[in-house]
């Protein structure tokens, strides 16, 4: 095919708005924790970019989108080998195409970084997320977008299945081997300064503009569909979220408004193209009612996901794939336009993606344990990682 110039542009501005995301999601995980692991958080997803850029062009794309089996990729395209600037995939440059798809591969194992802050070793950190990325991350990706079994059967515009549910599935797991934090259910372990996390929510919404709607992969009508869809779910979301929490706690809080809207964008993804705006009104609506009794029931169940990646990533990507299955009037038809089988399809992807994640991940966490372990001492966690991980302290006053 010819190269079309809009689309290309497209593309590589949609790209540069996704990897925006994580210092969004720097900002917003950093303003949540305690002051003396403030910088250990926000270095999760810095170095993310640097471990998992060089890891996708030197065998993940090839794991995810090279020429394979049912399973994964081959290693036609380790070291992107076949791949020129005269490559073409769809309407723009194949270079364009890695770069999107390896952005994605950034962001993603650093969303589970919300779950184990205050608690991992560092080098165990870029040790997990390394091996995550090709041992789950890669073969899910090719199963939905890469050629796999679940390619052209599953919906996910942009992430839901291959991103969320992957990530908040793999957090709830990876907390088998970590525990608890010490003090937590005791002390005030209350975020040190919310303020970052709204500044880190407003640049993860901007980003994921890119994130859904550069998922068209060309600059036409779909792409605005799923644009639209990526305003309305999360301000909708957000709004439920606030009103919870005003009948509830009797105030509404930036926190809550800022996690619904969080929510409201993790559910959006895998429907984003293929809804119409008046949809994502009410899967924003209701995914925010299941993520906000998800994040509740967590103190009752006695299971310490920091930040709530489970919470939020792992039940809004589940509740947003189903919801895909319910609503997609939009180059598919789902359950409201009489088309039961799309939504046990979804059903069925997300059954398998859970169970998947959750074994690659338990196998990751068992080698890393039983070789540089996992977890910081006591006494590394009282101080805080900053100081003992990288010799640093956020706030120097």
């Amino acid at each position: 095919m010819v190269i079309n110039a809009a689309d290309t542009a497209w593309v590589l501005i949609s790209s540069a708005l996704v990897l925006l995301m994580l210092p969004g999601l720097a900002l917003f995980y950093g303003g949540l924790v305690q002051r003396k692991n403030v910088l250990s958080s926000m270095m999760h997803s810095y170095v993310a970019m640097g471990v998992m850029a060089v890891e996708w062009v030197v065998i993940g794309y090839s794991l995810a989108f090279g020429e394979g089996n049912w399973f994964v990729g081959g290693l036609g395209n380790v070291f992107l080998r076949g791949i020129d600037a005269y490559s073409v995939t769809g309407s723009i440059p194949t270079y364009a195409f890695v770069a999107f798809q390896g952005m994605f591969a950034i962001i993603t194992p650093a969303l589970i970084s919300g779950a184990i802050v205050g608690r991992v070793k560092f080098k165990s950190y870029i040790a997990f997320i390394a091996l995550w990325g090709l041992i789950v991350y890669a073969p899910v990706c090719h199963w939905v977008w890469g050629g796999g079994f679940l390619t052209g059967e599953a919906l996910d515009f942009a992430g839901g299945t291959v991103v969320h549910i992957t990530a908040g599935m793999s957090s709830l797991a990876i907390l088998t081997f970590l525990g608890k934090r010490r003090g937590y259910g005791v002390d005030s372990l209350k975020p040190h300064n919310v303020t970052l996390t709204l500044i880190g929510a407003g640049l993860l919404w901007f980003g994921w503009f890119g994130f859904n709607a550069g998922s068209a992969l060309a600059a036409n009508e779909i792409a605005a569909v799923a644009f639209i869809s990526t305003l309305v779910a999360p301000a909708a979301a957000g709004l439920t979220w606030m009103m919870l929490e005003w009948h509830h706690l009797k105030y509404p809080t930036a926190l809550g408004f800022s996690t619904g809207v969080l929510a409201g964008l993790v559910a959006i993804t895998p429907a984003a193209g293929f809804v119409t705006p008046m949809a994502a009104i009410p899967i924003g609506v209701i995914t925010s009612f299941i993520c906000y009794e998800a994040v509740e029931i967590k103190a009752k169940l006695g299971y310490d996901d920091s930040l709530d990646a489970f919470g939020v990533h792992g039940v809004g990507g589940i509740t947003g794939a189903l919801l895909t299955g319910v609503y997609a009037s939009v180059g598919a038809t789902g359950l409201l336009l009489g088309n039961s089988g799309q939504l046990m399809t979804q059903f069925e992807g997300v059954i398998i993606t859970i169970v998947y994640a959750i074994s690659g991940t338990l196998l990751i966490g068992f080698v890393i344990q039983k070789t540089i372990g996992l977890k910081v001492s006591e006494s590394e966690e009282n101080i805080g990682l900053d100081k003992t991980q990288h010799g640093e302290a956020a706030y120097n006053l």
